[in-house]
């Protein structure tokens, strides 16, 4: 059958999701002891910790890894899944633009709390 082989083209996802896999771990440990350490404080306290140029740098490592990481694992299971290929249109630039603004906001909030602005 021409045209429903292999397009020779998802090697580098499955790499780029199992990469962002191995790299959420360490960063999920991280993010889990620092908000563990947030419990019980006062809001000056958070915003101070925070704001440390350390845990924002891992906050955002961490931001950005689910988020790449995220985006692809719903990526295939839409192209697996999704059938109609104007729904699947839409539910891929859906994907995209859902993590892109969860990414964007979050980043933000650190930045913000980092910046004191």
């Amino acid at each position: 059958m021409r045209g429903l082989g292999s397009a020779r083209s998802g090697t580098g996802e499955f790499w780029r999701q199992r990469l962002t896999a191995v790299a959420g771990v360490p960063l999920t440990i991280a993010f889990v002891v620092i908000v563990v350490g947030l419990l019980g404080r006062n809001h000056a306290a958070v915003v101070q910790i925070l704001g440390s140029p350390f845990v924002a740098v891992v906050m955002l490592l961490f931001i950005t890894t689910i988020c790449v990481h995220m985006r692809i694992g719903m990526q295939v299971i839409i192209e697996d899944y999704v059938h109609d290929e104007r729904h699947k249109l839409f539910l891929l630039m859906a994907n995209t633009f859902f993590t892109v603004a969860v990414g964007l906001a979050s980043a933000f909030a650190i930045f913000t709390l980092s910046f004191k602005v």
